[in-house]
Order: C-alpha cells, then sequence, then structure tokens
C-alpha cells in the first residue's frame, strides 16, 4: 500500500510540473533541430533512408516474403515505430547527465528530462506519419476502421519506451559505461525485431522466446491493421503489453528510488 501510495504522489508531482515538461520538451526541440539544414525534415529523411536501404537489400538482391504488400512500405511501416524507441532512448538515456548543472541547482521531478526527449521524438514520430500516409495512397492500401487499434499500440510502445528511458537514464548515472552500451544494444533490438522481416520467418521452436522481445507484438500489430486489414494477433500483443507495464511501473520506480543520489553522483 505504501508503495502505492509513492507512485500516486510521484505521479501527482509530475502533474503539477507539467508546464515544465511542456516547456523542456519545446526546448528539446528548438536545440535538437537549432541551425539545421533540414530541420525537423530529419524525422523524415532518418527513417526514409533506412527503408530505402532495406528495400534495396531485401527486396532486390535478398527476397523477403511480405504477402504482397510493397517492401517499401512494408520497411516503413515498422521503421516508424522503431524510429520512435531508437530517437527515445538514444537521446533520453543521457538526458541526465547532459544537463547535470541543473540537477545540481534546483529541484524538480528529474524525470522529466528523460520524458521530455520522448515527448520530442513523439514530435518526429507525428511528422513522418504524414509521409507514411503518402505512401499508403501511393501504393493503394486502404484505411479500414482496424486504425481505431492504433492508439493502444502507441500507448503500450510508450510504456515501453519510457521504462526502457527511466531506466537506462539512471543507469547511466551510475555507470557511465552505459553510454557506450545503449547503440550496440539498439543495433541488435533492431535485427531482433521483425523490421525488416516478417515474424513469420522466425522458427517455430524459437517463436516463444522471440515473443519476449516486446517490439515484435508491436510492429506486427502495426502491420496487420495498417496493411493487411486484419485484427492484431493476441498471443503476440498481449505478451507486448504485459512486458511493457512491467517496465513501465518498475522502471518508474526504481527510477524515483535511485533519484535522491542523482545530484551527488552527477
Amino acid at each position: 500500500m505504501r508503495s502505492e501510495q509513492s507512485m500516486m504522489d510521484n505521479l501527482r508531482s509530475l502533474w503539477e510540473h507539467r508546464d515544465l515538461l511542456w516547456l523542456w520538451s519545446a526546448r528539446e526541440t528548438s536545440v535538437r533541430y537549432k541551425q539545421s539544414l533540414l530541420g525537423i525534415g530529419w524525422a523524415v529523411l532518418q527513417p526514409l533512408a533506412f527503408s530505402l536501404m532495406f528495400t534495396l537489400v531485401f527486396s532486390v538482391v535478398i527476397k523477403v516474403p511480405t504477402a504482397g504488400i510493397p517492401y517499401p512500405v512494408f520497411s516503413f511501416t515498422a521503421m516508424l515505430p522503431w524510429t520512435l524507441l531508437a530517437t527515445s532512448v538514444n537521446f533520453g538515456v543521457s538526458s541526465l547527465v547532459n544537463n547535470m548543472n541543473l540537477i545540481t541547482k534546483i529541484y524538480f521531478p528529474r524525470e522529466i528530462l528523460p520524458l521530455a526527449v520522448v515527448a520530442t521524438a513523439c514530435i518526429d514520430f507525428l511528422v513522418a506519419a504524414v509521409l507514411y500516409l503518402v505512401m499508403l495512397v501511393w501504393y493503394r492500401i486502404p484505411i479500414t476502421p482496424l486504425v481505431l487499434w492504433l492508439p493502444l499500440f502507441v500507448t503500450v510502445q510508450l510504456a515501453l519506451i519510457v521504462g526502457v528511458v527511466l531506466i537506462g537514464a539512471a543507469l547511466l548515472v551510475f555507470f557511465r559505461d552505459v553510454r557506450f552500451l545503449v547503440p550496440l544494444g539498439m543495433q541488435l533490438w533492431l535485427y531482433a525485431s521483425p523490421v525488416i522481416y516478417p515474424a513469420s520467418l522466425v522458427p517455430a521452436q524459437w517463436q516463444w522466446l522471440y515473443r519476449l522481445n516486446p517490439m515484435v507484438g508491436l510492429l506486427e500489430s502495426y502491420r496487420a491493421v495498417l496493411l493487411y486489414g486484419q485484427s492484431p494477433s493476441f498471443s503476440l500483443l498481449l505478451p507486448a503489453l504485459v512486458i511493457s507495464a512491467i517496465l513501465f511501473f518498475g522502471g518508474y520506480r526504481w527510477f524515483k528510488h535511485a533519484e535522491p543520489a542523482f545530484a551527488d553522483l552527477i
């Protein structure tokens, strides 16, 4: 009961500082694209460039089965949410250490710093989603009522992202080696997720282990409702939902538990 009360108190404090979260998110967006030639256009260029590279390799050199869906839109459907995850983690994990002067001077809920990075990544996600809609029209892929599943998928993915970012940001305060592990971990996670290939290519005997990766259920669910006009597979989505919830609540509790030591260690 005490831990539940502590969680509620933390969430209440975060809500009271929502204006600061909004301002810091705006600052993150401004700083990221300040003096950038393409500006927020990088939000579109990054997933698009990866999709074009994957299209060249996996639809020309190596044929990857896509059940009749053109490979560019097949890969971009997964690359879009994957970029949301990767951008959030790559920038969010270092958010505490990069703002050490601020942390040592004034008090505010420290989770605002990594959460602002996630909010900025969400803006990039929405901008790139406009290009995705153009691709759906170009390839004549109909949008069905099943897109009403999308808010659930995005919510589950954001819970996963926030949990991973909070854990990573706190760990970096204690162990600076985390800074070097994040790029490697994200690259391995990419190839362990069905971004460039369908999950059905994984042998049946390994599916149970493969589905412990929450991005498997999420990416396959995005493709199911957007490309194939099918309801998501609950055998894929349920593990993603459970693991994302565990990471969100567990990560947030551990972050707040470690928070008092941040100022001293940074």
